[in-house]
């Protein structure tokens, strides 16, 4: 724990120039200096050194958590410089490469084709230097987690009733694709599948998408506890306003849920 958060306060504006040494190790790309801040605001170094380290170290949410929501956040909003740092980092926190996989396929539904495949090429050299070979990676049709019918059946029902005249063919989709295909693969569990969601949901502004997802995270097995601290972690990732945009609809939810 306390190499990364030495490793994360090292971090301040992007990954793509750092001095030799343990962090190039398994093909890891460079991250700045703090000369190389130093250069154009010398204030961040002191923030990643405080908060932004700290907030790695925070009880509520484990690494291998704040690695999945980081990565979705970077998918959603296509920053791409940052990611090969933090794919290996999430690799290193034990987020194994066929999840790494299937969140961006995931994401390729939830944040655009586009993002996901500009993660794709990323992903594709960090698994390169780090010898990730096909058998590491989820079938491309894999056998589906079961579905539960009665759970489905009511929410295909509401999406036909509010939008079927609307746009059958996204509703068509939306069940066949995404809740009866996406949502069943394995090799992600559903609970961090939900946390991939919540966390692109949030980083990306698309407030009104987060109660429905949120919920059905919390039915996944996310504690409100760990909710907070995906959303606490998500001001430093993705902006203060998105986080903020979050927190009523989240308060909504945890407070309409039953105790």
């Amino acid at each position: 724990m306390k190499r990364m958060g030495l490793m994360i306060a090292s971090l301040c504006l992007t990954t793509t120039s750092y001095t030799q040494g343990d962090h190039t190790e398994r093909g890891r790309k460079p991250m700045q200096t703090v000369n190389d801040s130093g250069m154009v605001a010398p204030v961040l170094e002191k923030y990643a050194q405080g908060p932004l380290a700290e907030l790695w170290k925070r009880a509520g949410l484990t690494p291998r958590d704040r690695s999945i929501v980081t990565i979705a956040a970077l998918i959603a909003r296509n920053q791409t410089i940052e990611m090969p740092y933090y794919f290996n980092l999430a690799l290193d926190n034990g987020v194994k490469p066929r999840e790494i996989s299937e969140i961006i396929t995931h994401l390729a539904f939830y944040c655009g084709w586009a993002n996901a495949m500009s993660a794709v090429a990323v992903a594709k050299d960090v698994f390169a230097n780090r010898k990730i070979g096909a058998d590491q990676l989820p079938p491309a049709s894999p056998a589906l987690l079961p579905l539960d019918k009665e759970a489905e059946a009511k929410r295909a029902a509401a999406v036909e009733q509010q939008f079927g005249s609307v746009a059958p063919g996204i509703v068509q989709y939306t069940t066949d694709v995404l809740f009866r295909d996406l949502w069943l693969r394995p090799d992600l569990a559903p609970r961090d599948r939900s946390l991939v969601t919540v966390s692109a949901l949030i980083a990306s502004g698309q407030v009104a998408q987060i109660t429905y997802h949120l919920n059905r995270a919390m039915d996944n097995g996310l504690t409100q506890v760990q909710a907070g601290e995906v959303v606490t972690h998500l001001a430093f990732y993705a902006g203060w306003p998105n986080a903020f945009s979050a927190l009523p609809v989240m308060k909504d939810v945890f407070e309409k849920r039953p105790h």
